[in-house]
């Protein structure tokens, strides 16, 4: 006999045996079967079995009955929280299937509200990270924390950028001396000239350039792995938690230049022989493919070892146990960290260009001869378009910096909480109680 309320269909068939509590005296049927209840309505007398009534409802008119509970019975109690109503395409009713206190309302599962939300101690949640949580934490790093990350930013782009003016400026002044690369009839000496300055402002500058981003680069990884922690940090702080890696990451960053410079120019070698010793057309050609090729291993092996950086500064590493960690990070998630790192790359430029690009145009105005003798290269590059012009720079670097350096810091912590479950640990350095007992929030998009 199926007993549960509401589950019952209409029209099955009555239940074998005599209902509970049926009292009368009995008579058998013909000796051999089970003794009936004499009075029993529906029952053949002549012995040949129980037949239905001839008052029974329509067929399909079943339903539970609804009216006041009659003389000496006790309400039905309220449906309970648990077993709630109101699913969704189920029959209406007081207490039935899908009406209010059924099966499918709000009952059922509003006591349960999901798992709780993961811990926030600092600028990001403690569990795996999403495009937009981990863009908005490197943001929140430089709002929350932006004397300590505009003043480092500020203070390394000052310094660059007097330099670079300083070098531009009294080595690679005069745009007219560079036209001898363009003229076919300088003479070598003029063509040597034109190279060495050209070849010593650009060093200089990329010199400069990549100390500068090594130090910010250092000082901002400690910045952001404190801002993940919710705990406060001064630059002198930083420089004392980054200052023994410089060094190395130093040697880091020149090293994956290197192997930059390498993997684009030996496959372009063969095609400057042949070019040289034969077909030059042939030659051009065989050098193009080989330089395409080498600039797709170059960006494969740069982001393999994009998070070397963080991994270098945060776990003490030494260069080459920093890239075995960063490609163990990456390995898998290449085209997520890509994407992410390349997002972030797009963001930092538009940034810097909008603050740089007025100054340019101001600094060109304001030159000896104005717009045209820069876009002609007749121009002189004063030191009035070399400060104006740095001071653009100076502005963008001062708001890249923290983008970058934090999306690729933040990138290793949502890897290493994804992999290796460094939110345990980071709550624990966190001081966040009893974490890791329940289950983590919901991740967002990744």
């Amino acid at each position: 006999m199926n007993d549960t309320p509401g589950w019952a269909s209409p029209g099955s068939a009555p239940p074998d045996g005599p209902e509970p509590g049926a009292s009368g005296p009995t008579e058998p049927t013909d000796g051999s079967g089970p003794a009936q209840p004499a009075d029993q309505p529906g029952t053949d007398p002549s012995g040949t079995g129980p037949q239905w009534s001839k008052e029974q409802p329509p067929p399909a008119q079943w339903s539970a009955p609804t009216g006041a509970p009659g003389p000496g019975q006790a309400p039905p109690p309220p449906p309970g929280p648990g077993w709630g109503g109101g699913h969704p395409g189920g029959p209406a009713g007081p207490g039935g299937y899908g009406g209010p206190g059924g099966y499918g309302a709000p009952g059922w599962g509003a006591g349960w509200g999901g798992p709780p939300p993961a811990a926030k101690p600092g600028v990001i949640p403690l569990r795996p990270l999403g495009v937009g949580e981990i863009l908005d934490g490197a943001v929140s790093t430089m709002r929350t924390y932006w004397r300590t990350v505009l003043g480092i930013s500020l203070t390394v782009a000052v310094v660059m950028q007097t330099i670079v003016v300083l070098v531009q400026g009294f080595a690679f002044s005069d745009l007219s001396s560079t036209s001898a690369l363009d003229d076919p009839n300088a003479s070598a000496s003029e063509v040597t000239r034109a190279m060495s300055e050209a070849f010593l402002s650009t060093g200089v500058v990329y010199l400069v350039a990549l100390i500068g981003t090594v130090i910010a680069t250092a000082l901002l990884t400690a910045v952001t792995s404190r801002a993940v922690l919710g705990k406060p940090v001064t630059a002198t702080e930083a420089w004392r938690d980054a200052r023994p890696q410089v060094l190395r990451l130093f040697g880091l960053i020149c090293l994956l230049i290197l192997m930059a410079i390498a993997l684009i120019g030996i496959p372009t070698v063969p095609g400057i022989i042949v070019a040289v010793t034969g077909s030059q057309d042939g030659g051009i050609a065989l050098a193009v493919i080989g330089g395409l090729a080498g600039c797709v291993v170059t960006l494969w092996l740069a982001i393999r070892f994009s998070l070397a950086s963080p991994a270098l500064m945060l776990e003490k590493q030494g260069i080459v146990k920093s890239m075995s960690r960063s490609a163990k990070l990456v390995r898998g998630s290449w085209w997520r960290i890509f994407g992410i790192q390349l997002l972030a790359q797009i963001i930092a430029s538009i940034l810097s260009s909008i603050l740089v690009i007025p100054f340019a145009f101001i600094a060109g105005v304001l030159s000896g001869d104005g717009l045209s003798g820069l876009v002609n290269g007749t121009g002189d590059v004063g030191w009035t378009f070399l400060i104006i012009s740095g001071l653009g720079a100076v502005i963008g670097r001062m708001i890249s910096f923290p983008i970058t350096a934090g999306v690729t810091v933040l990138l290793y912590i949502d890897q290493r909480i994804r992999r290796e479950a460094l939110d345990l640990d980071l709550a624990r350095a966190a001081g966040v109680q009893d974490y890791g007992t329940a289950a983590p929030g919901p991740t967002p998009g990744s």
